[in-house]
């Protein structure tokens, strides 16, 4: 069809009958068409609330993981990142390359260790998510995982500390609890550390919750139509899921409170159980690291109102001293978070627990503490920079 012609079917009955023999034509009017409207409506890419001109440059480091290759893919389709640069001990060209077929507006590019590869990578970078390390396999605790991902997350937080002190840092190597501390601590020796642009992701244990509640509360319920925070660490018995502050409320008996404390606790366990040694929980925790990476990114570039828990350094933190002194004084905990522009904005009350998540978080401080303690450790102890 000819540009800027919109077609019309010459049907009119009258000329039809008076001309039985002449077939219909298709004549071309001349018309003014309004320019197409772009939009972006995907649930999970939604941009309707993002607002701003900033240049976004993001970084995945373990791009190539598990865990790496769907988080960059999804961040990869996001509206708010215009650059995006893989990292990885292998194959993240390979990625990047793949991944820069898709039609969506970021540039990607891949880094390997040769050539200062992790320097190119994160000059410049505004936001670092880490997801780089071994993942968990069967009979493995997270203590044999903190033995080798230490290290990794040492020397990857080094890196940062020399070419992107200002980004925002986005940890999800486990052992959390620990790993978290040893980025501290490494950014504090180089005399970087913005407690309020460090994060411990602990988004898919939130996730997690309001999944696992919804399937028990009535069929076909929404999970995302739930919001239940979960406070403490991101392993094991430190997971604290506060049921009782669910919106909407959930009418639960105590024996289906407990088991979806155990299930949210150790949901990891399920799906390494599952993969049969193949692997752990990545795609999910893909998500969990996406969804949190778009809120500070929303909230950078100008929205409002967001929060969502995430483990970080309280002393550094508005209202993170409140929350020390009523958990026992430990310096790392997750909690309701609001975000903003420059990061962590404040720290919200834990609110009322039933006497069941009392107990939980009485059980769950001194296993944090130690796990605390450990990441601490290994940078100011067992370990050279």
């Amino acid at each position: 069809m000819l540009r800027g012609f919109r077609r019309h079917r010459w049907t009119h009955p009258a000329a039809r009958w008076c001309h039985p023999a002449i077939p219909r034509k298709r004549i071309y009017l001349r018309t003014t068409l309004p320019p197409p409207t772009p939009t972006r409506t995907n649930f999970l890419f939604s941009s309707n609330n993002v607002h701003s001109s900033i240049m976004v440059k993001a970084v995945v480091i373990g791009a190539a993981g598990g865990i790496g290759q769907p988080l960059s893919l999804l961040l990869k389709m996001s509206p708010l990142i215009d650059d995006l640069a893989l990292y990885d001990v292998v194959n993240s060209k390979g990625v990047a390359a793949d991944l820069s077929h898709i039609a969506s507006p970021a540039t990607v590019t891949g880094h390997l260790p040769a050539d200062d590869g992790l320097k190119s990578a994160l000059t410049g970078a505004n936001i670092v998510v880490i997801p780089a390390g071994v993942p968990r396999k069967p009979g493995m605790t997270r203590d044999d995982l903190f033995k080798i991902n230490a290290g990794i997350v040492r020397d990857l937080a080094t890196g940062i500390a020399q070419n992107c002190p200002e980004a925002f840092i986005l940890v999800i190597s486990n052992p959390v609890n620990s790993t978290v501390p040893v980025v501290a601590e490494v950014l504090k020796k180089h005399n970087v550390f913005k407690p309020k642009r460090l994060f411990g992701v602990t988004t898919l244990d939130v996730v997690r919750a309001s999944t696992f509640t919804a399937e028990v509360t009535s069929e076909g319920a929404d999970p995302r139509e739930f919001t239940i925070p979960v406070i403490g660490g991101h392993s094991g018995v430190t997971i604290i899921p506060l049921l009782s502050q669910s919106k909407p409320s959930v009418n639960l008996s105590q024996e289906q409170i407990e088991h979806l404390t155990n299930r949210v606790q150790f949901g990891g366990d399920e799906v390494v159980k599952a993969k049969d040694g193949a692997g752990s929980a990545t795609l999910s925790m893909a998500f969990a690291g996406y969804k949190f990476a778009e809120a500070v990114l929303k909230a950078v570039k100008g929205e409002s109102g967001i929060v969502e828990p995430s483990y970080v350094y309280l002393p550094g933190v508005p209202g993170g001293d409140e929350i020390a002194q009523s958990v026992g004084g430990v310096d790392f905990f997750s909690g309701l978070v609001e975000l903003g522009a420059d990061g962590a904005k404040k720290i919200r009350p834990l609110g009322n627990l039933s006497d069941y998540e009392k107990k939980l978080l009485d059980a769950a401080l001194p296993e944090l503490k130690g796990n605390i303690q450990k990441g601490v450790s290994f940078v100011t102890e067992g370990s050279k920079l």
